[in-house]
């Protein structure tokens, strides 16, 4: 399967997720608002997805994908039926797994306080002891969750290595669909209520989704065993390559650490809640495009490189760094411009004041600088994976989270930026990280932009600034009415986002940075494993 056809497959996903996590988000700003109570969830629920993106899904999925799909290869060659050796490699390594998740979870629900003031400094500028012992009874409620989807990132690599990749990036709607259910038919009668019972929504997710997940792999003939731990050579080989990665997420989630910790202690009551909704805008077009075609091309290029096609593996990170681009500029220039009124009419209303607007949007802005940045760190990224090499990816991201904490510092003590500096922080440092994955691959012969790719980027650009100049030109005419109902809101935010992509694939089209015969012929075609 092509690509774009993954990557749409997954995208489209994804979008469905995320636009029922505005739909939750929403709620959240309406009922719970921008200050203490949502201050104090959003730790709780930051601490199980700290571990989980460090011990589970970024550094899990990282080795295990391609190396599941190296077993299955091995096994053709040899002769075997290719899934039974599969399933085999996945038993082996939920043997080791399984247990671990458990003592982890059991300590960090018994003990959380440590953690919790680790992230925090006990909300000494805002919020104080009262703060900090919600967040701390709220973790104890989310944590679970950490085991339960490191359990579905097992799964779900088993089953985007057999071209499934819709199952798995279809869990998350169930995230976002029980605490939606939560926020309508159980919150409480006040901010802290409710956050008790979003924290409560969270865990019971992570049960509906390993459900899905293990309904889904029965269905495509993959039933898990539970065994005794087997530490036997792939589980070992496995667990070298993980732990490289691991601390490359590590260094990934330290930043994020240094971030909640410097707002939550020195910043004052909401920041942390400007930054998760900023984030969540900013999250978006990263979701549709970066995580989607990163997803999409590591077992491509997997195979590629295991078949000796080193050439086509150049040739799949030129079109996926092109598909990027083409999505991740126009949506990088759109929420810069129109991060105001998208904050607005989307999150202005009960608890969520014209106060929290503006904090919100100044980060969203500063926050958007960097997007284009993470999405390309996606497409590079499986370049040093597929190679079995998570070593390089990790000396990176220690360089990229010593700028960082550098930076927030510098920004935090020495300027008066306060939040936005800890957005613009991680901007540039992404920049940095993207900038040193393309130099490595590089030098090594591992990658090369092409004349197709060296020829379009600048038109994307040029496409991105004539949609920019039309979106300034727009908000002073739509902002009057993002104040309105339901309906009203809806209806003004698409006369500015509508006529702005119209815009921008217009000039694309006329510049000659896309080519709708290439797209068609792409969505079209299945490529060759």
């Amino acid at each position: 399967m092509s690509i774009v056809r993954n990557s749409m497959t997954i995208g489209a996903l994804t979008l469905v997720s995320r636009v029922l996590g505005f739909v939750r988000d929403q709620l959240m700003a309406h009922f719970v608002g921008a200050g203490f109570a949502s201050d104090a969830f959003l730790v709780a629920w930051r601490l199980p997805n700290l571990f989980r993106a460090l011990f589970a899904e970024g550094a899990f999925s990282a080795a295990y994908v391609p190396m599941f799909n190296r077993v299955m290869a091995e096994a053709e060659r040899r002769g075997e039926p290719p899934l039974a050796a599969g399933v085999a490699f996945a038993e082996n390594v939920l043997s080791v797994l399984l247990p671990f998740l458990a003592v982890f979870t059991t300590l960090m629900v018994a003990f959380p306080k440590p953690i919790v003031w680790a992230i925090t400094l006990g909300f000494k500028e805002g919020g104080g002891p009262e703060k900090f012992a919600l967040a701390t009874e709220l973790s104890r409620i989310t944590f679970p969750y950490l085991a339960l989807i490191s359990l579905v990132s097992l799964m779900g690599g088993i089953l985007n290595s057999l071209n499934r990749f819709w199952v798995n990036a279809a869990a998350p709607v169930l995230l976002n669909i029980c605490m939606i259910v939560a926020l309508l038919f159980f919150r409480g009668h006040d901010a802290i209520a409710t956050a008790h019972t979003q924290a409560v929504a969270v865990t019971i997710s992570g049960v509906v989704q390993l459900a899905w997940l293990i309904w889904s792999a029965r269905q495509a003939g993959v039933v898990l065993r539970l065994k005794a731990p087997a530490l036997n050579p792939q589980v070992r080989k496995l667990l070298a390559i993980i732990w490289p990665a691991a601390v490359g997420q590590g260094a990934v989630q330290f930043n994020i650490l240094v971030i909640t910790m410097l707002a939550a202690g020195f910043l004052g009551q909401g920041s942390v809640s400007y930054i998760y909704y900023a984030d969540r805008l900013n999250q978006l077009p990263l979701a549709l495009v970066g995580i989607g075609v990163g997803t999409a091309i590591l077992p491509v290029i997997s195979r590629h490189i295991g078949g000796g096609r080193d050439a086509e593996a150049i040739h799949t990170q030129n079109r996926a760094i092109e598909l990027s681009l083409l999505l991740a500029l126009p949506a990088a220039a759109g929420l810069m411009c129109a991060a105001t009124a998208l904050i607005r009419g989307l999150l202005q209303t009960g608890h969520f004041t014209a106060a929290d607007t503006a904090s919100t949007s100044a980060v969203l802005t500063a926050m958007s600088f960097g997007l284009p940045a993470y999405i390309l760190i996606k497409v590079f990224t499986p370049g040093f994976y597929a190679r079995a090499d998570t070593r390089t990816p990790v000396r990176i991201a220690i360089v990229e989270m010593a700028c960082n904490m550098a930076l927030n510092l510098a920004f935090v003590f020495g300027t008066r930026l306060g939040v936005v500096g800890l957005a613009i922080s991680g901007a540039t440092c992404a920049w940095i990280n993207a900038g040193l994955l393309y130099l490595m691959l590089h030098r090594r012969g591992h990658f090369r932009t092409d004349a197709q790719l060296r020829r379009r980027v600048p038109r994307l650009v040029l496409a991105t600034l004539v949609m920019a100049a039309l979106l300034l030109v727009l908000n002073p005419v739509v902002a009057p009415h993002l104040g309105g109902g339901f309906a009203t809101r809806v209806i003004w935010l698409s006369l500015l986002i509508i006529p702005a992509a119209l815009v921008y694939f217009a000039a694309a089209f006329l510049l000659g940075a896309i080519s709708l015969p290439e797209i068609r012929a792409q969505l079209l075609r299945r490529r060759a494993a």
